[in-house]
């Protein structure tokens, strides 16, 4: 699936897909992307493989690239994979988005870099070394501070953001002043985010609930409501919390490679 322009790389509730290790460790592609298909087939709308819900910190380049490249090969053509290329560095994030769209990833999901508080340059060198594949923005503090300030978020050379701060001020500011795509990431503003008019979500409890992912963000309250005693769950005790949800509705591994 080719994205180009300012076209949305995909609307609706995509999942943060977690990564499945076998019981030595090892990653398991095949049943990582089994899982991504089990998932489409429920409505999700697109796939992000090695973000941070995928255990990105803990995967060598070899094991990024047979995971993108085994999941974009068993999802439909319609179904956007995007693969998580957030580095310290911009060397290190260009070698990591080539090497992903040489996989078949659909777009690019680039955490801003730890400690920078301007990232404009890293994202600009980026932009420019992979010209031809869109590239989200991801802000995260909580996994790489200080995050993208929304006052230069809408300088950035994106088609999009990921927002995973689960803050509703921020939310209406960037809906307010950025004019790309914004993706939620955190499943506690679902029925907040849909309704306003963001154009979708990229979701870690999509791996284990995706048809009420999908209803919260379609603005149902219960569905909502439903979701937060797991949404803790898997905050609290990441990635086991969420891994153990996932295993006890599918039958996949629990096993991590972040203790």
């Amino acid at each position: 699936m080719a994205v180009t322009g300012s076209s949305s790389v995909f609307r609706g509730v995509g999942v943060a897909l977690v990564t499945l290790f076998d019981r030595d460790g090892e990653v398991d592609a095949k049943a990582t992307a089994e899982h991504a298909a089990a998932l489409v087939e429920l409505g999700v709308r697109a796939v992000l493989v090695a973000g941070s819900t995928g255990e990105a910190t803990t995967l060598s380049v070899p094991e990024r690239t047979e995971l993108v490249r085994t999941v974009r090969a068993t999802l439909p053509a319609d179904i956007p994979v995007l693969a998580g290329t957030g580095a310290q560095s911009s060397r290190q994030a260009i070698e990591l988005t080539r090497q992903a769209q040489d996989a078949g990833a659909d777009a690019a999901l680039v955490l801003s870099p730890p400690r920078v508080a301007d990232p404009r340059d890293y994202y600009a060198r980026l932009a420019k070394a992979v010209p031809d594949l869109p590239l989200l923005a991801y802000h995260f503090p909580a996994a790489s501070l200080p995050g993208i300030d929304t006052d230069l978020l809408r300088e950035l050379p994106v088609v999009g953001v990921k927002d995973s701060s689960g803050d509703p001020e921020r939310l209406l500011v960037e809906l307010a002043t950025f004019t790309g795509d914004i993706y939620v990431g955190s499943a506690a503003v679902l029925s907040f985010a849909g309704p306003l008019g963001c154009p979708g979500a990229i979701l870690a409890l999509g791996n284990a609930y995706p048809e009420l992912c999908i209803r919260a963000f379609e603005g149902n309250a219960n569905a909502q409501r439903e979701l937060t005693e797991s949404h803790l769950t898997a905050k609290r005790t990441f990635p086991h919390g969420l891994k153990g949800l996932i295993a006890g509705r599918f039958g996949t591994s629990t096993a991590a490679r972040i203790d």
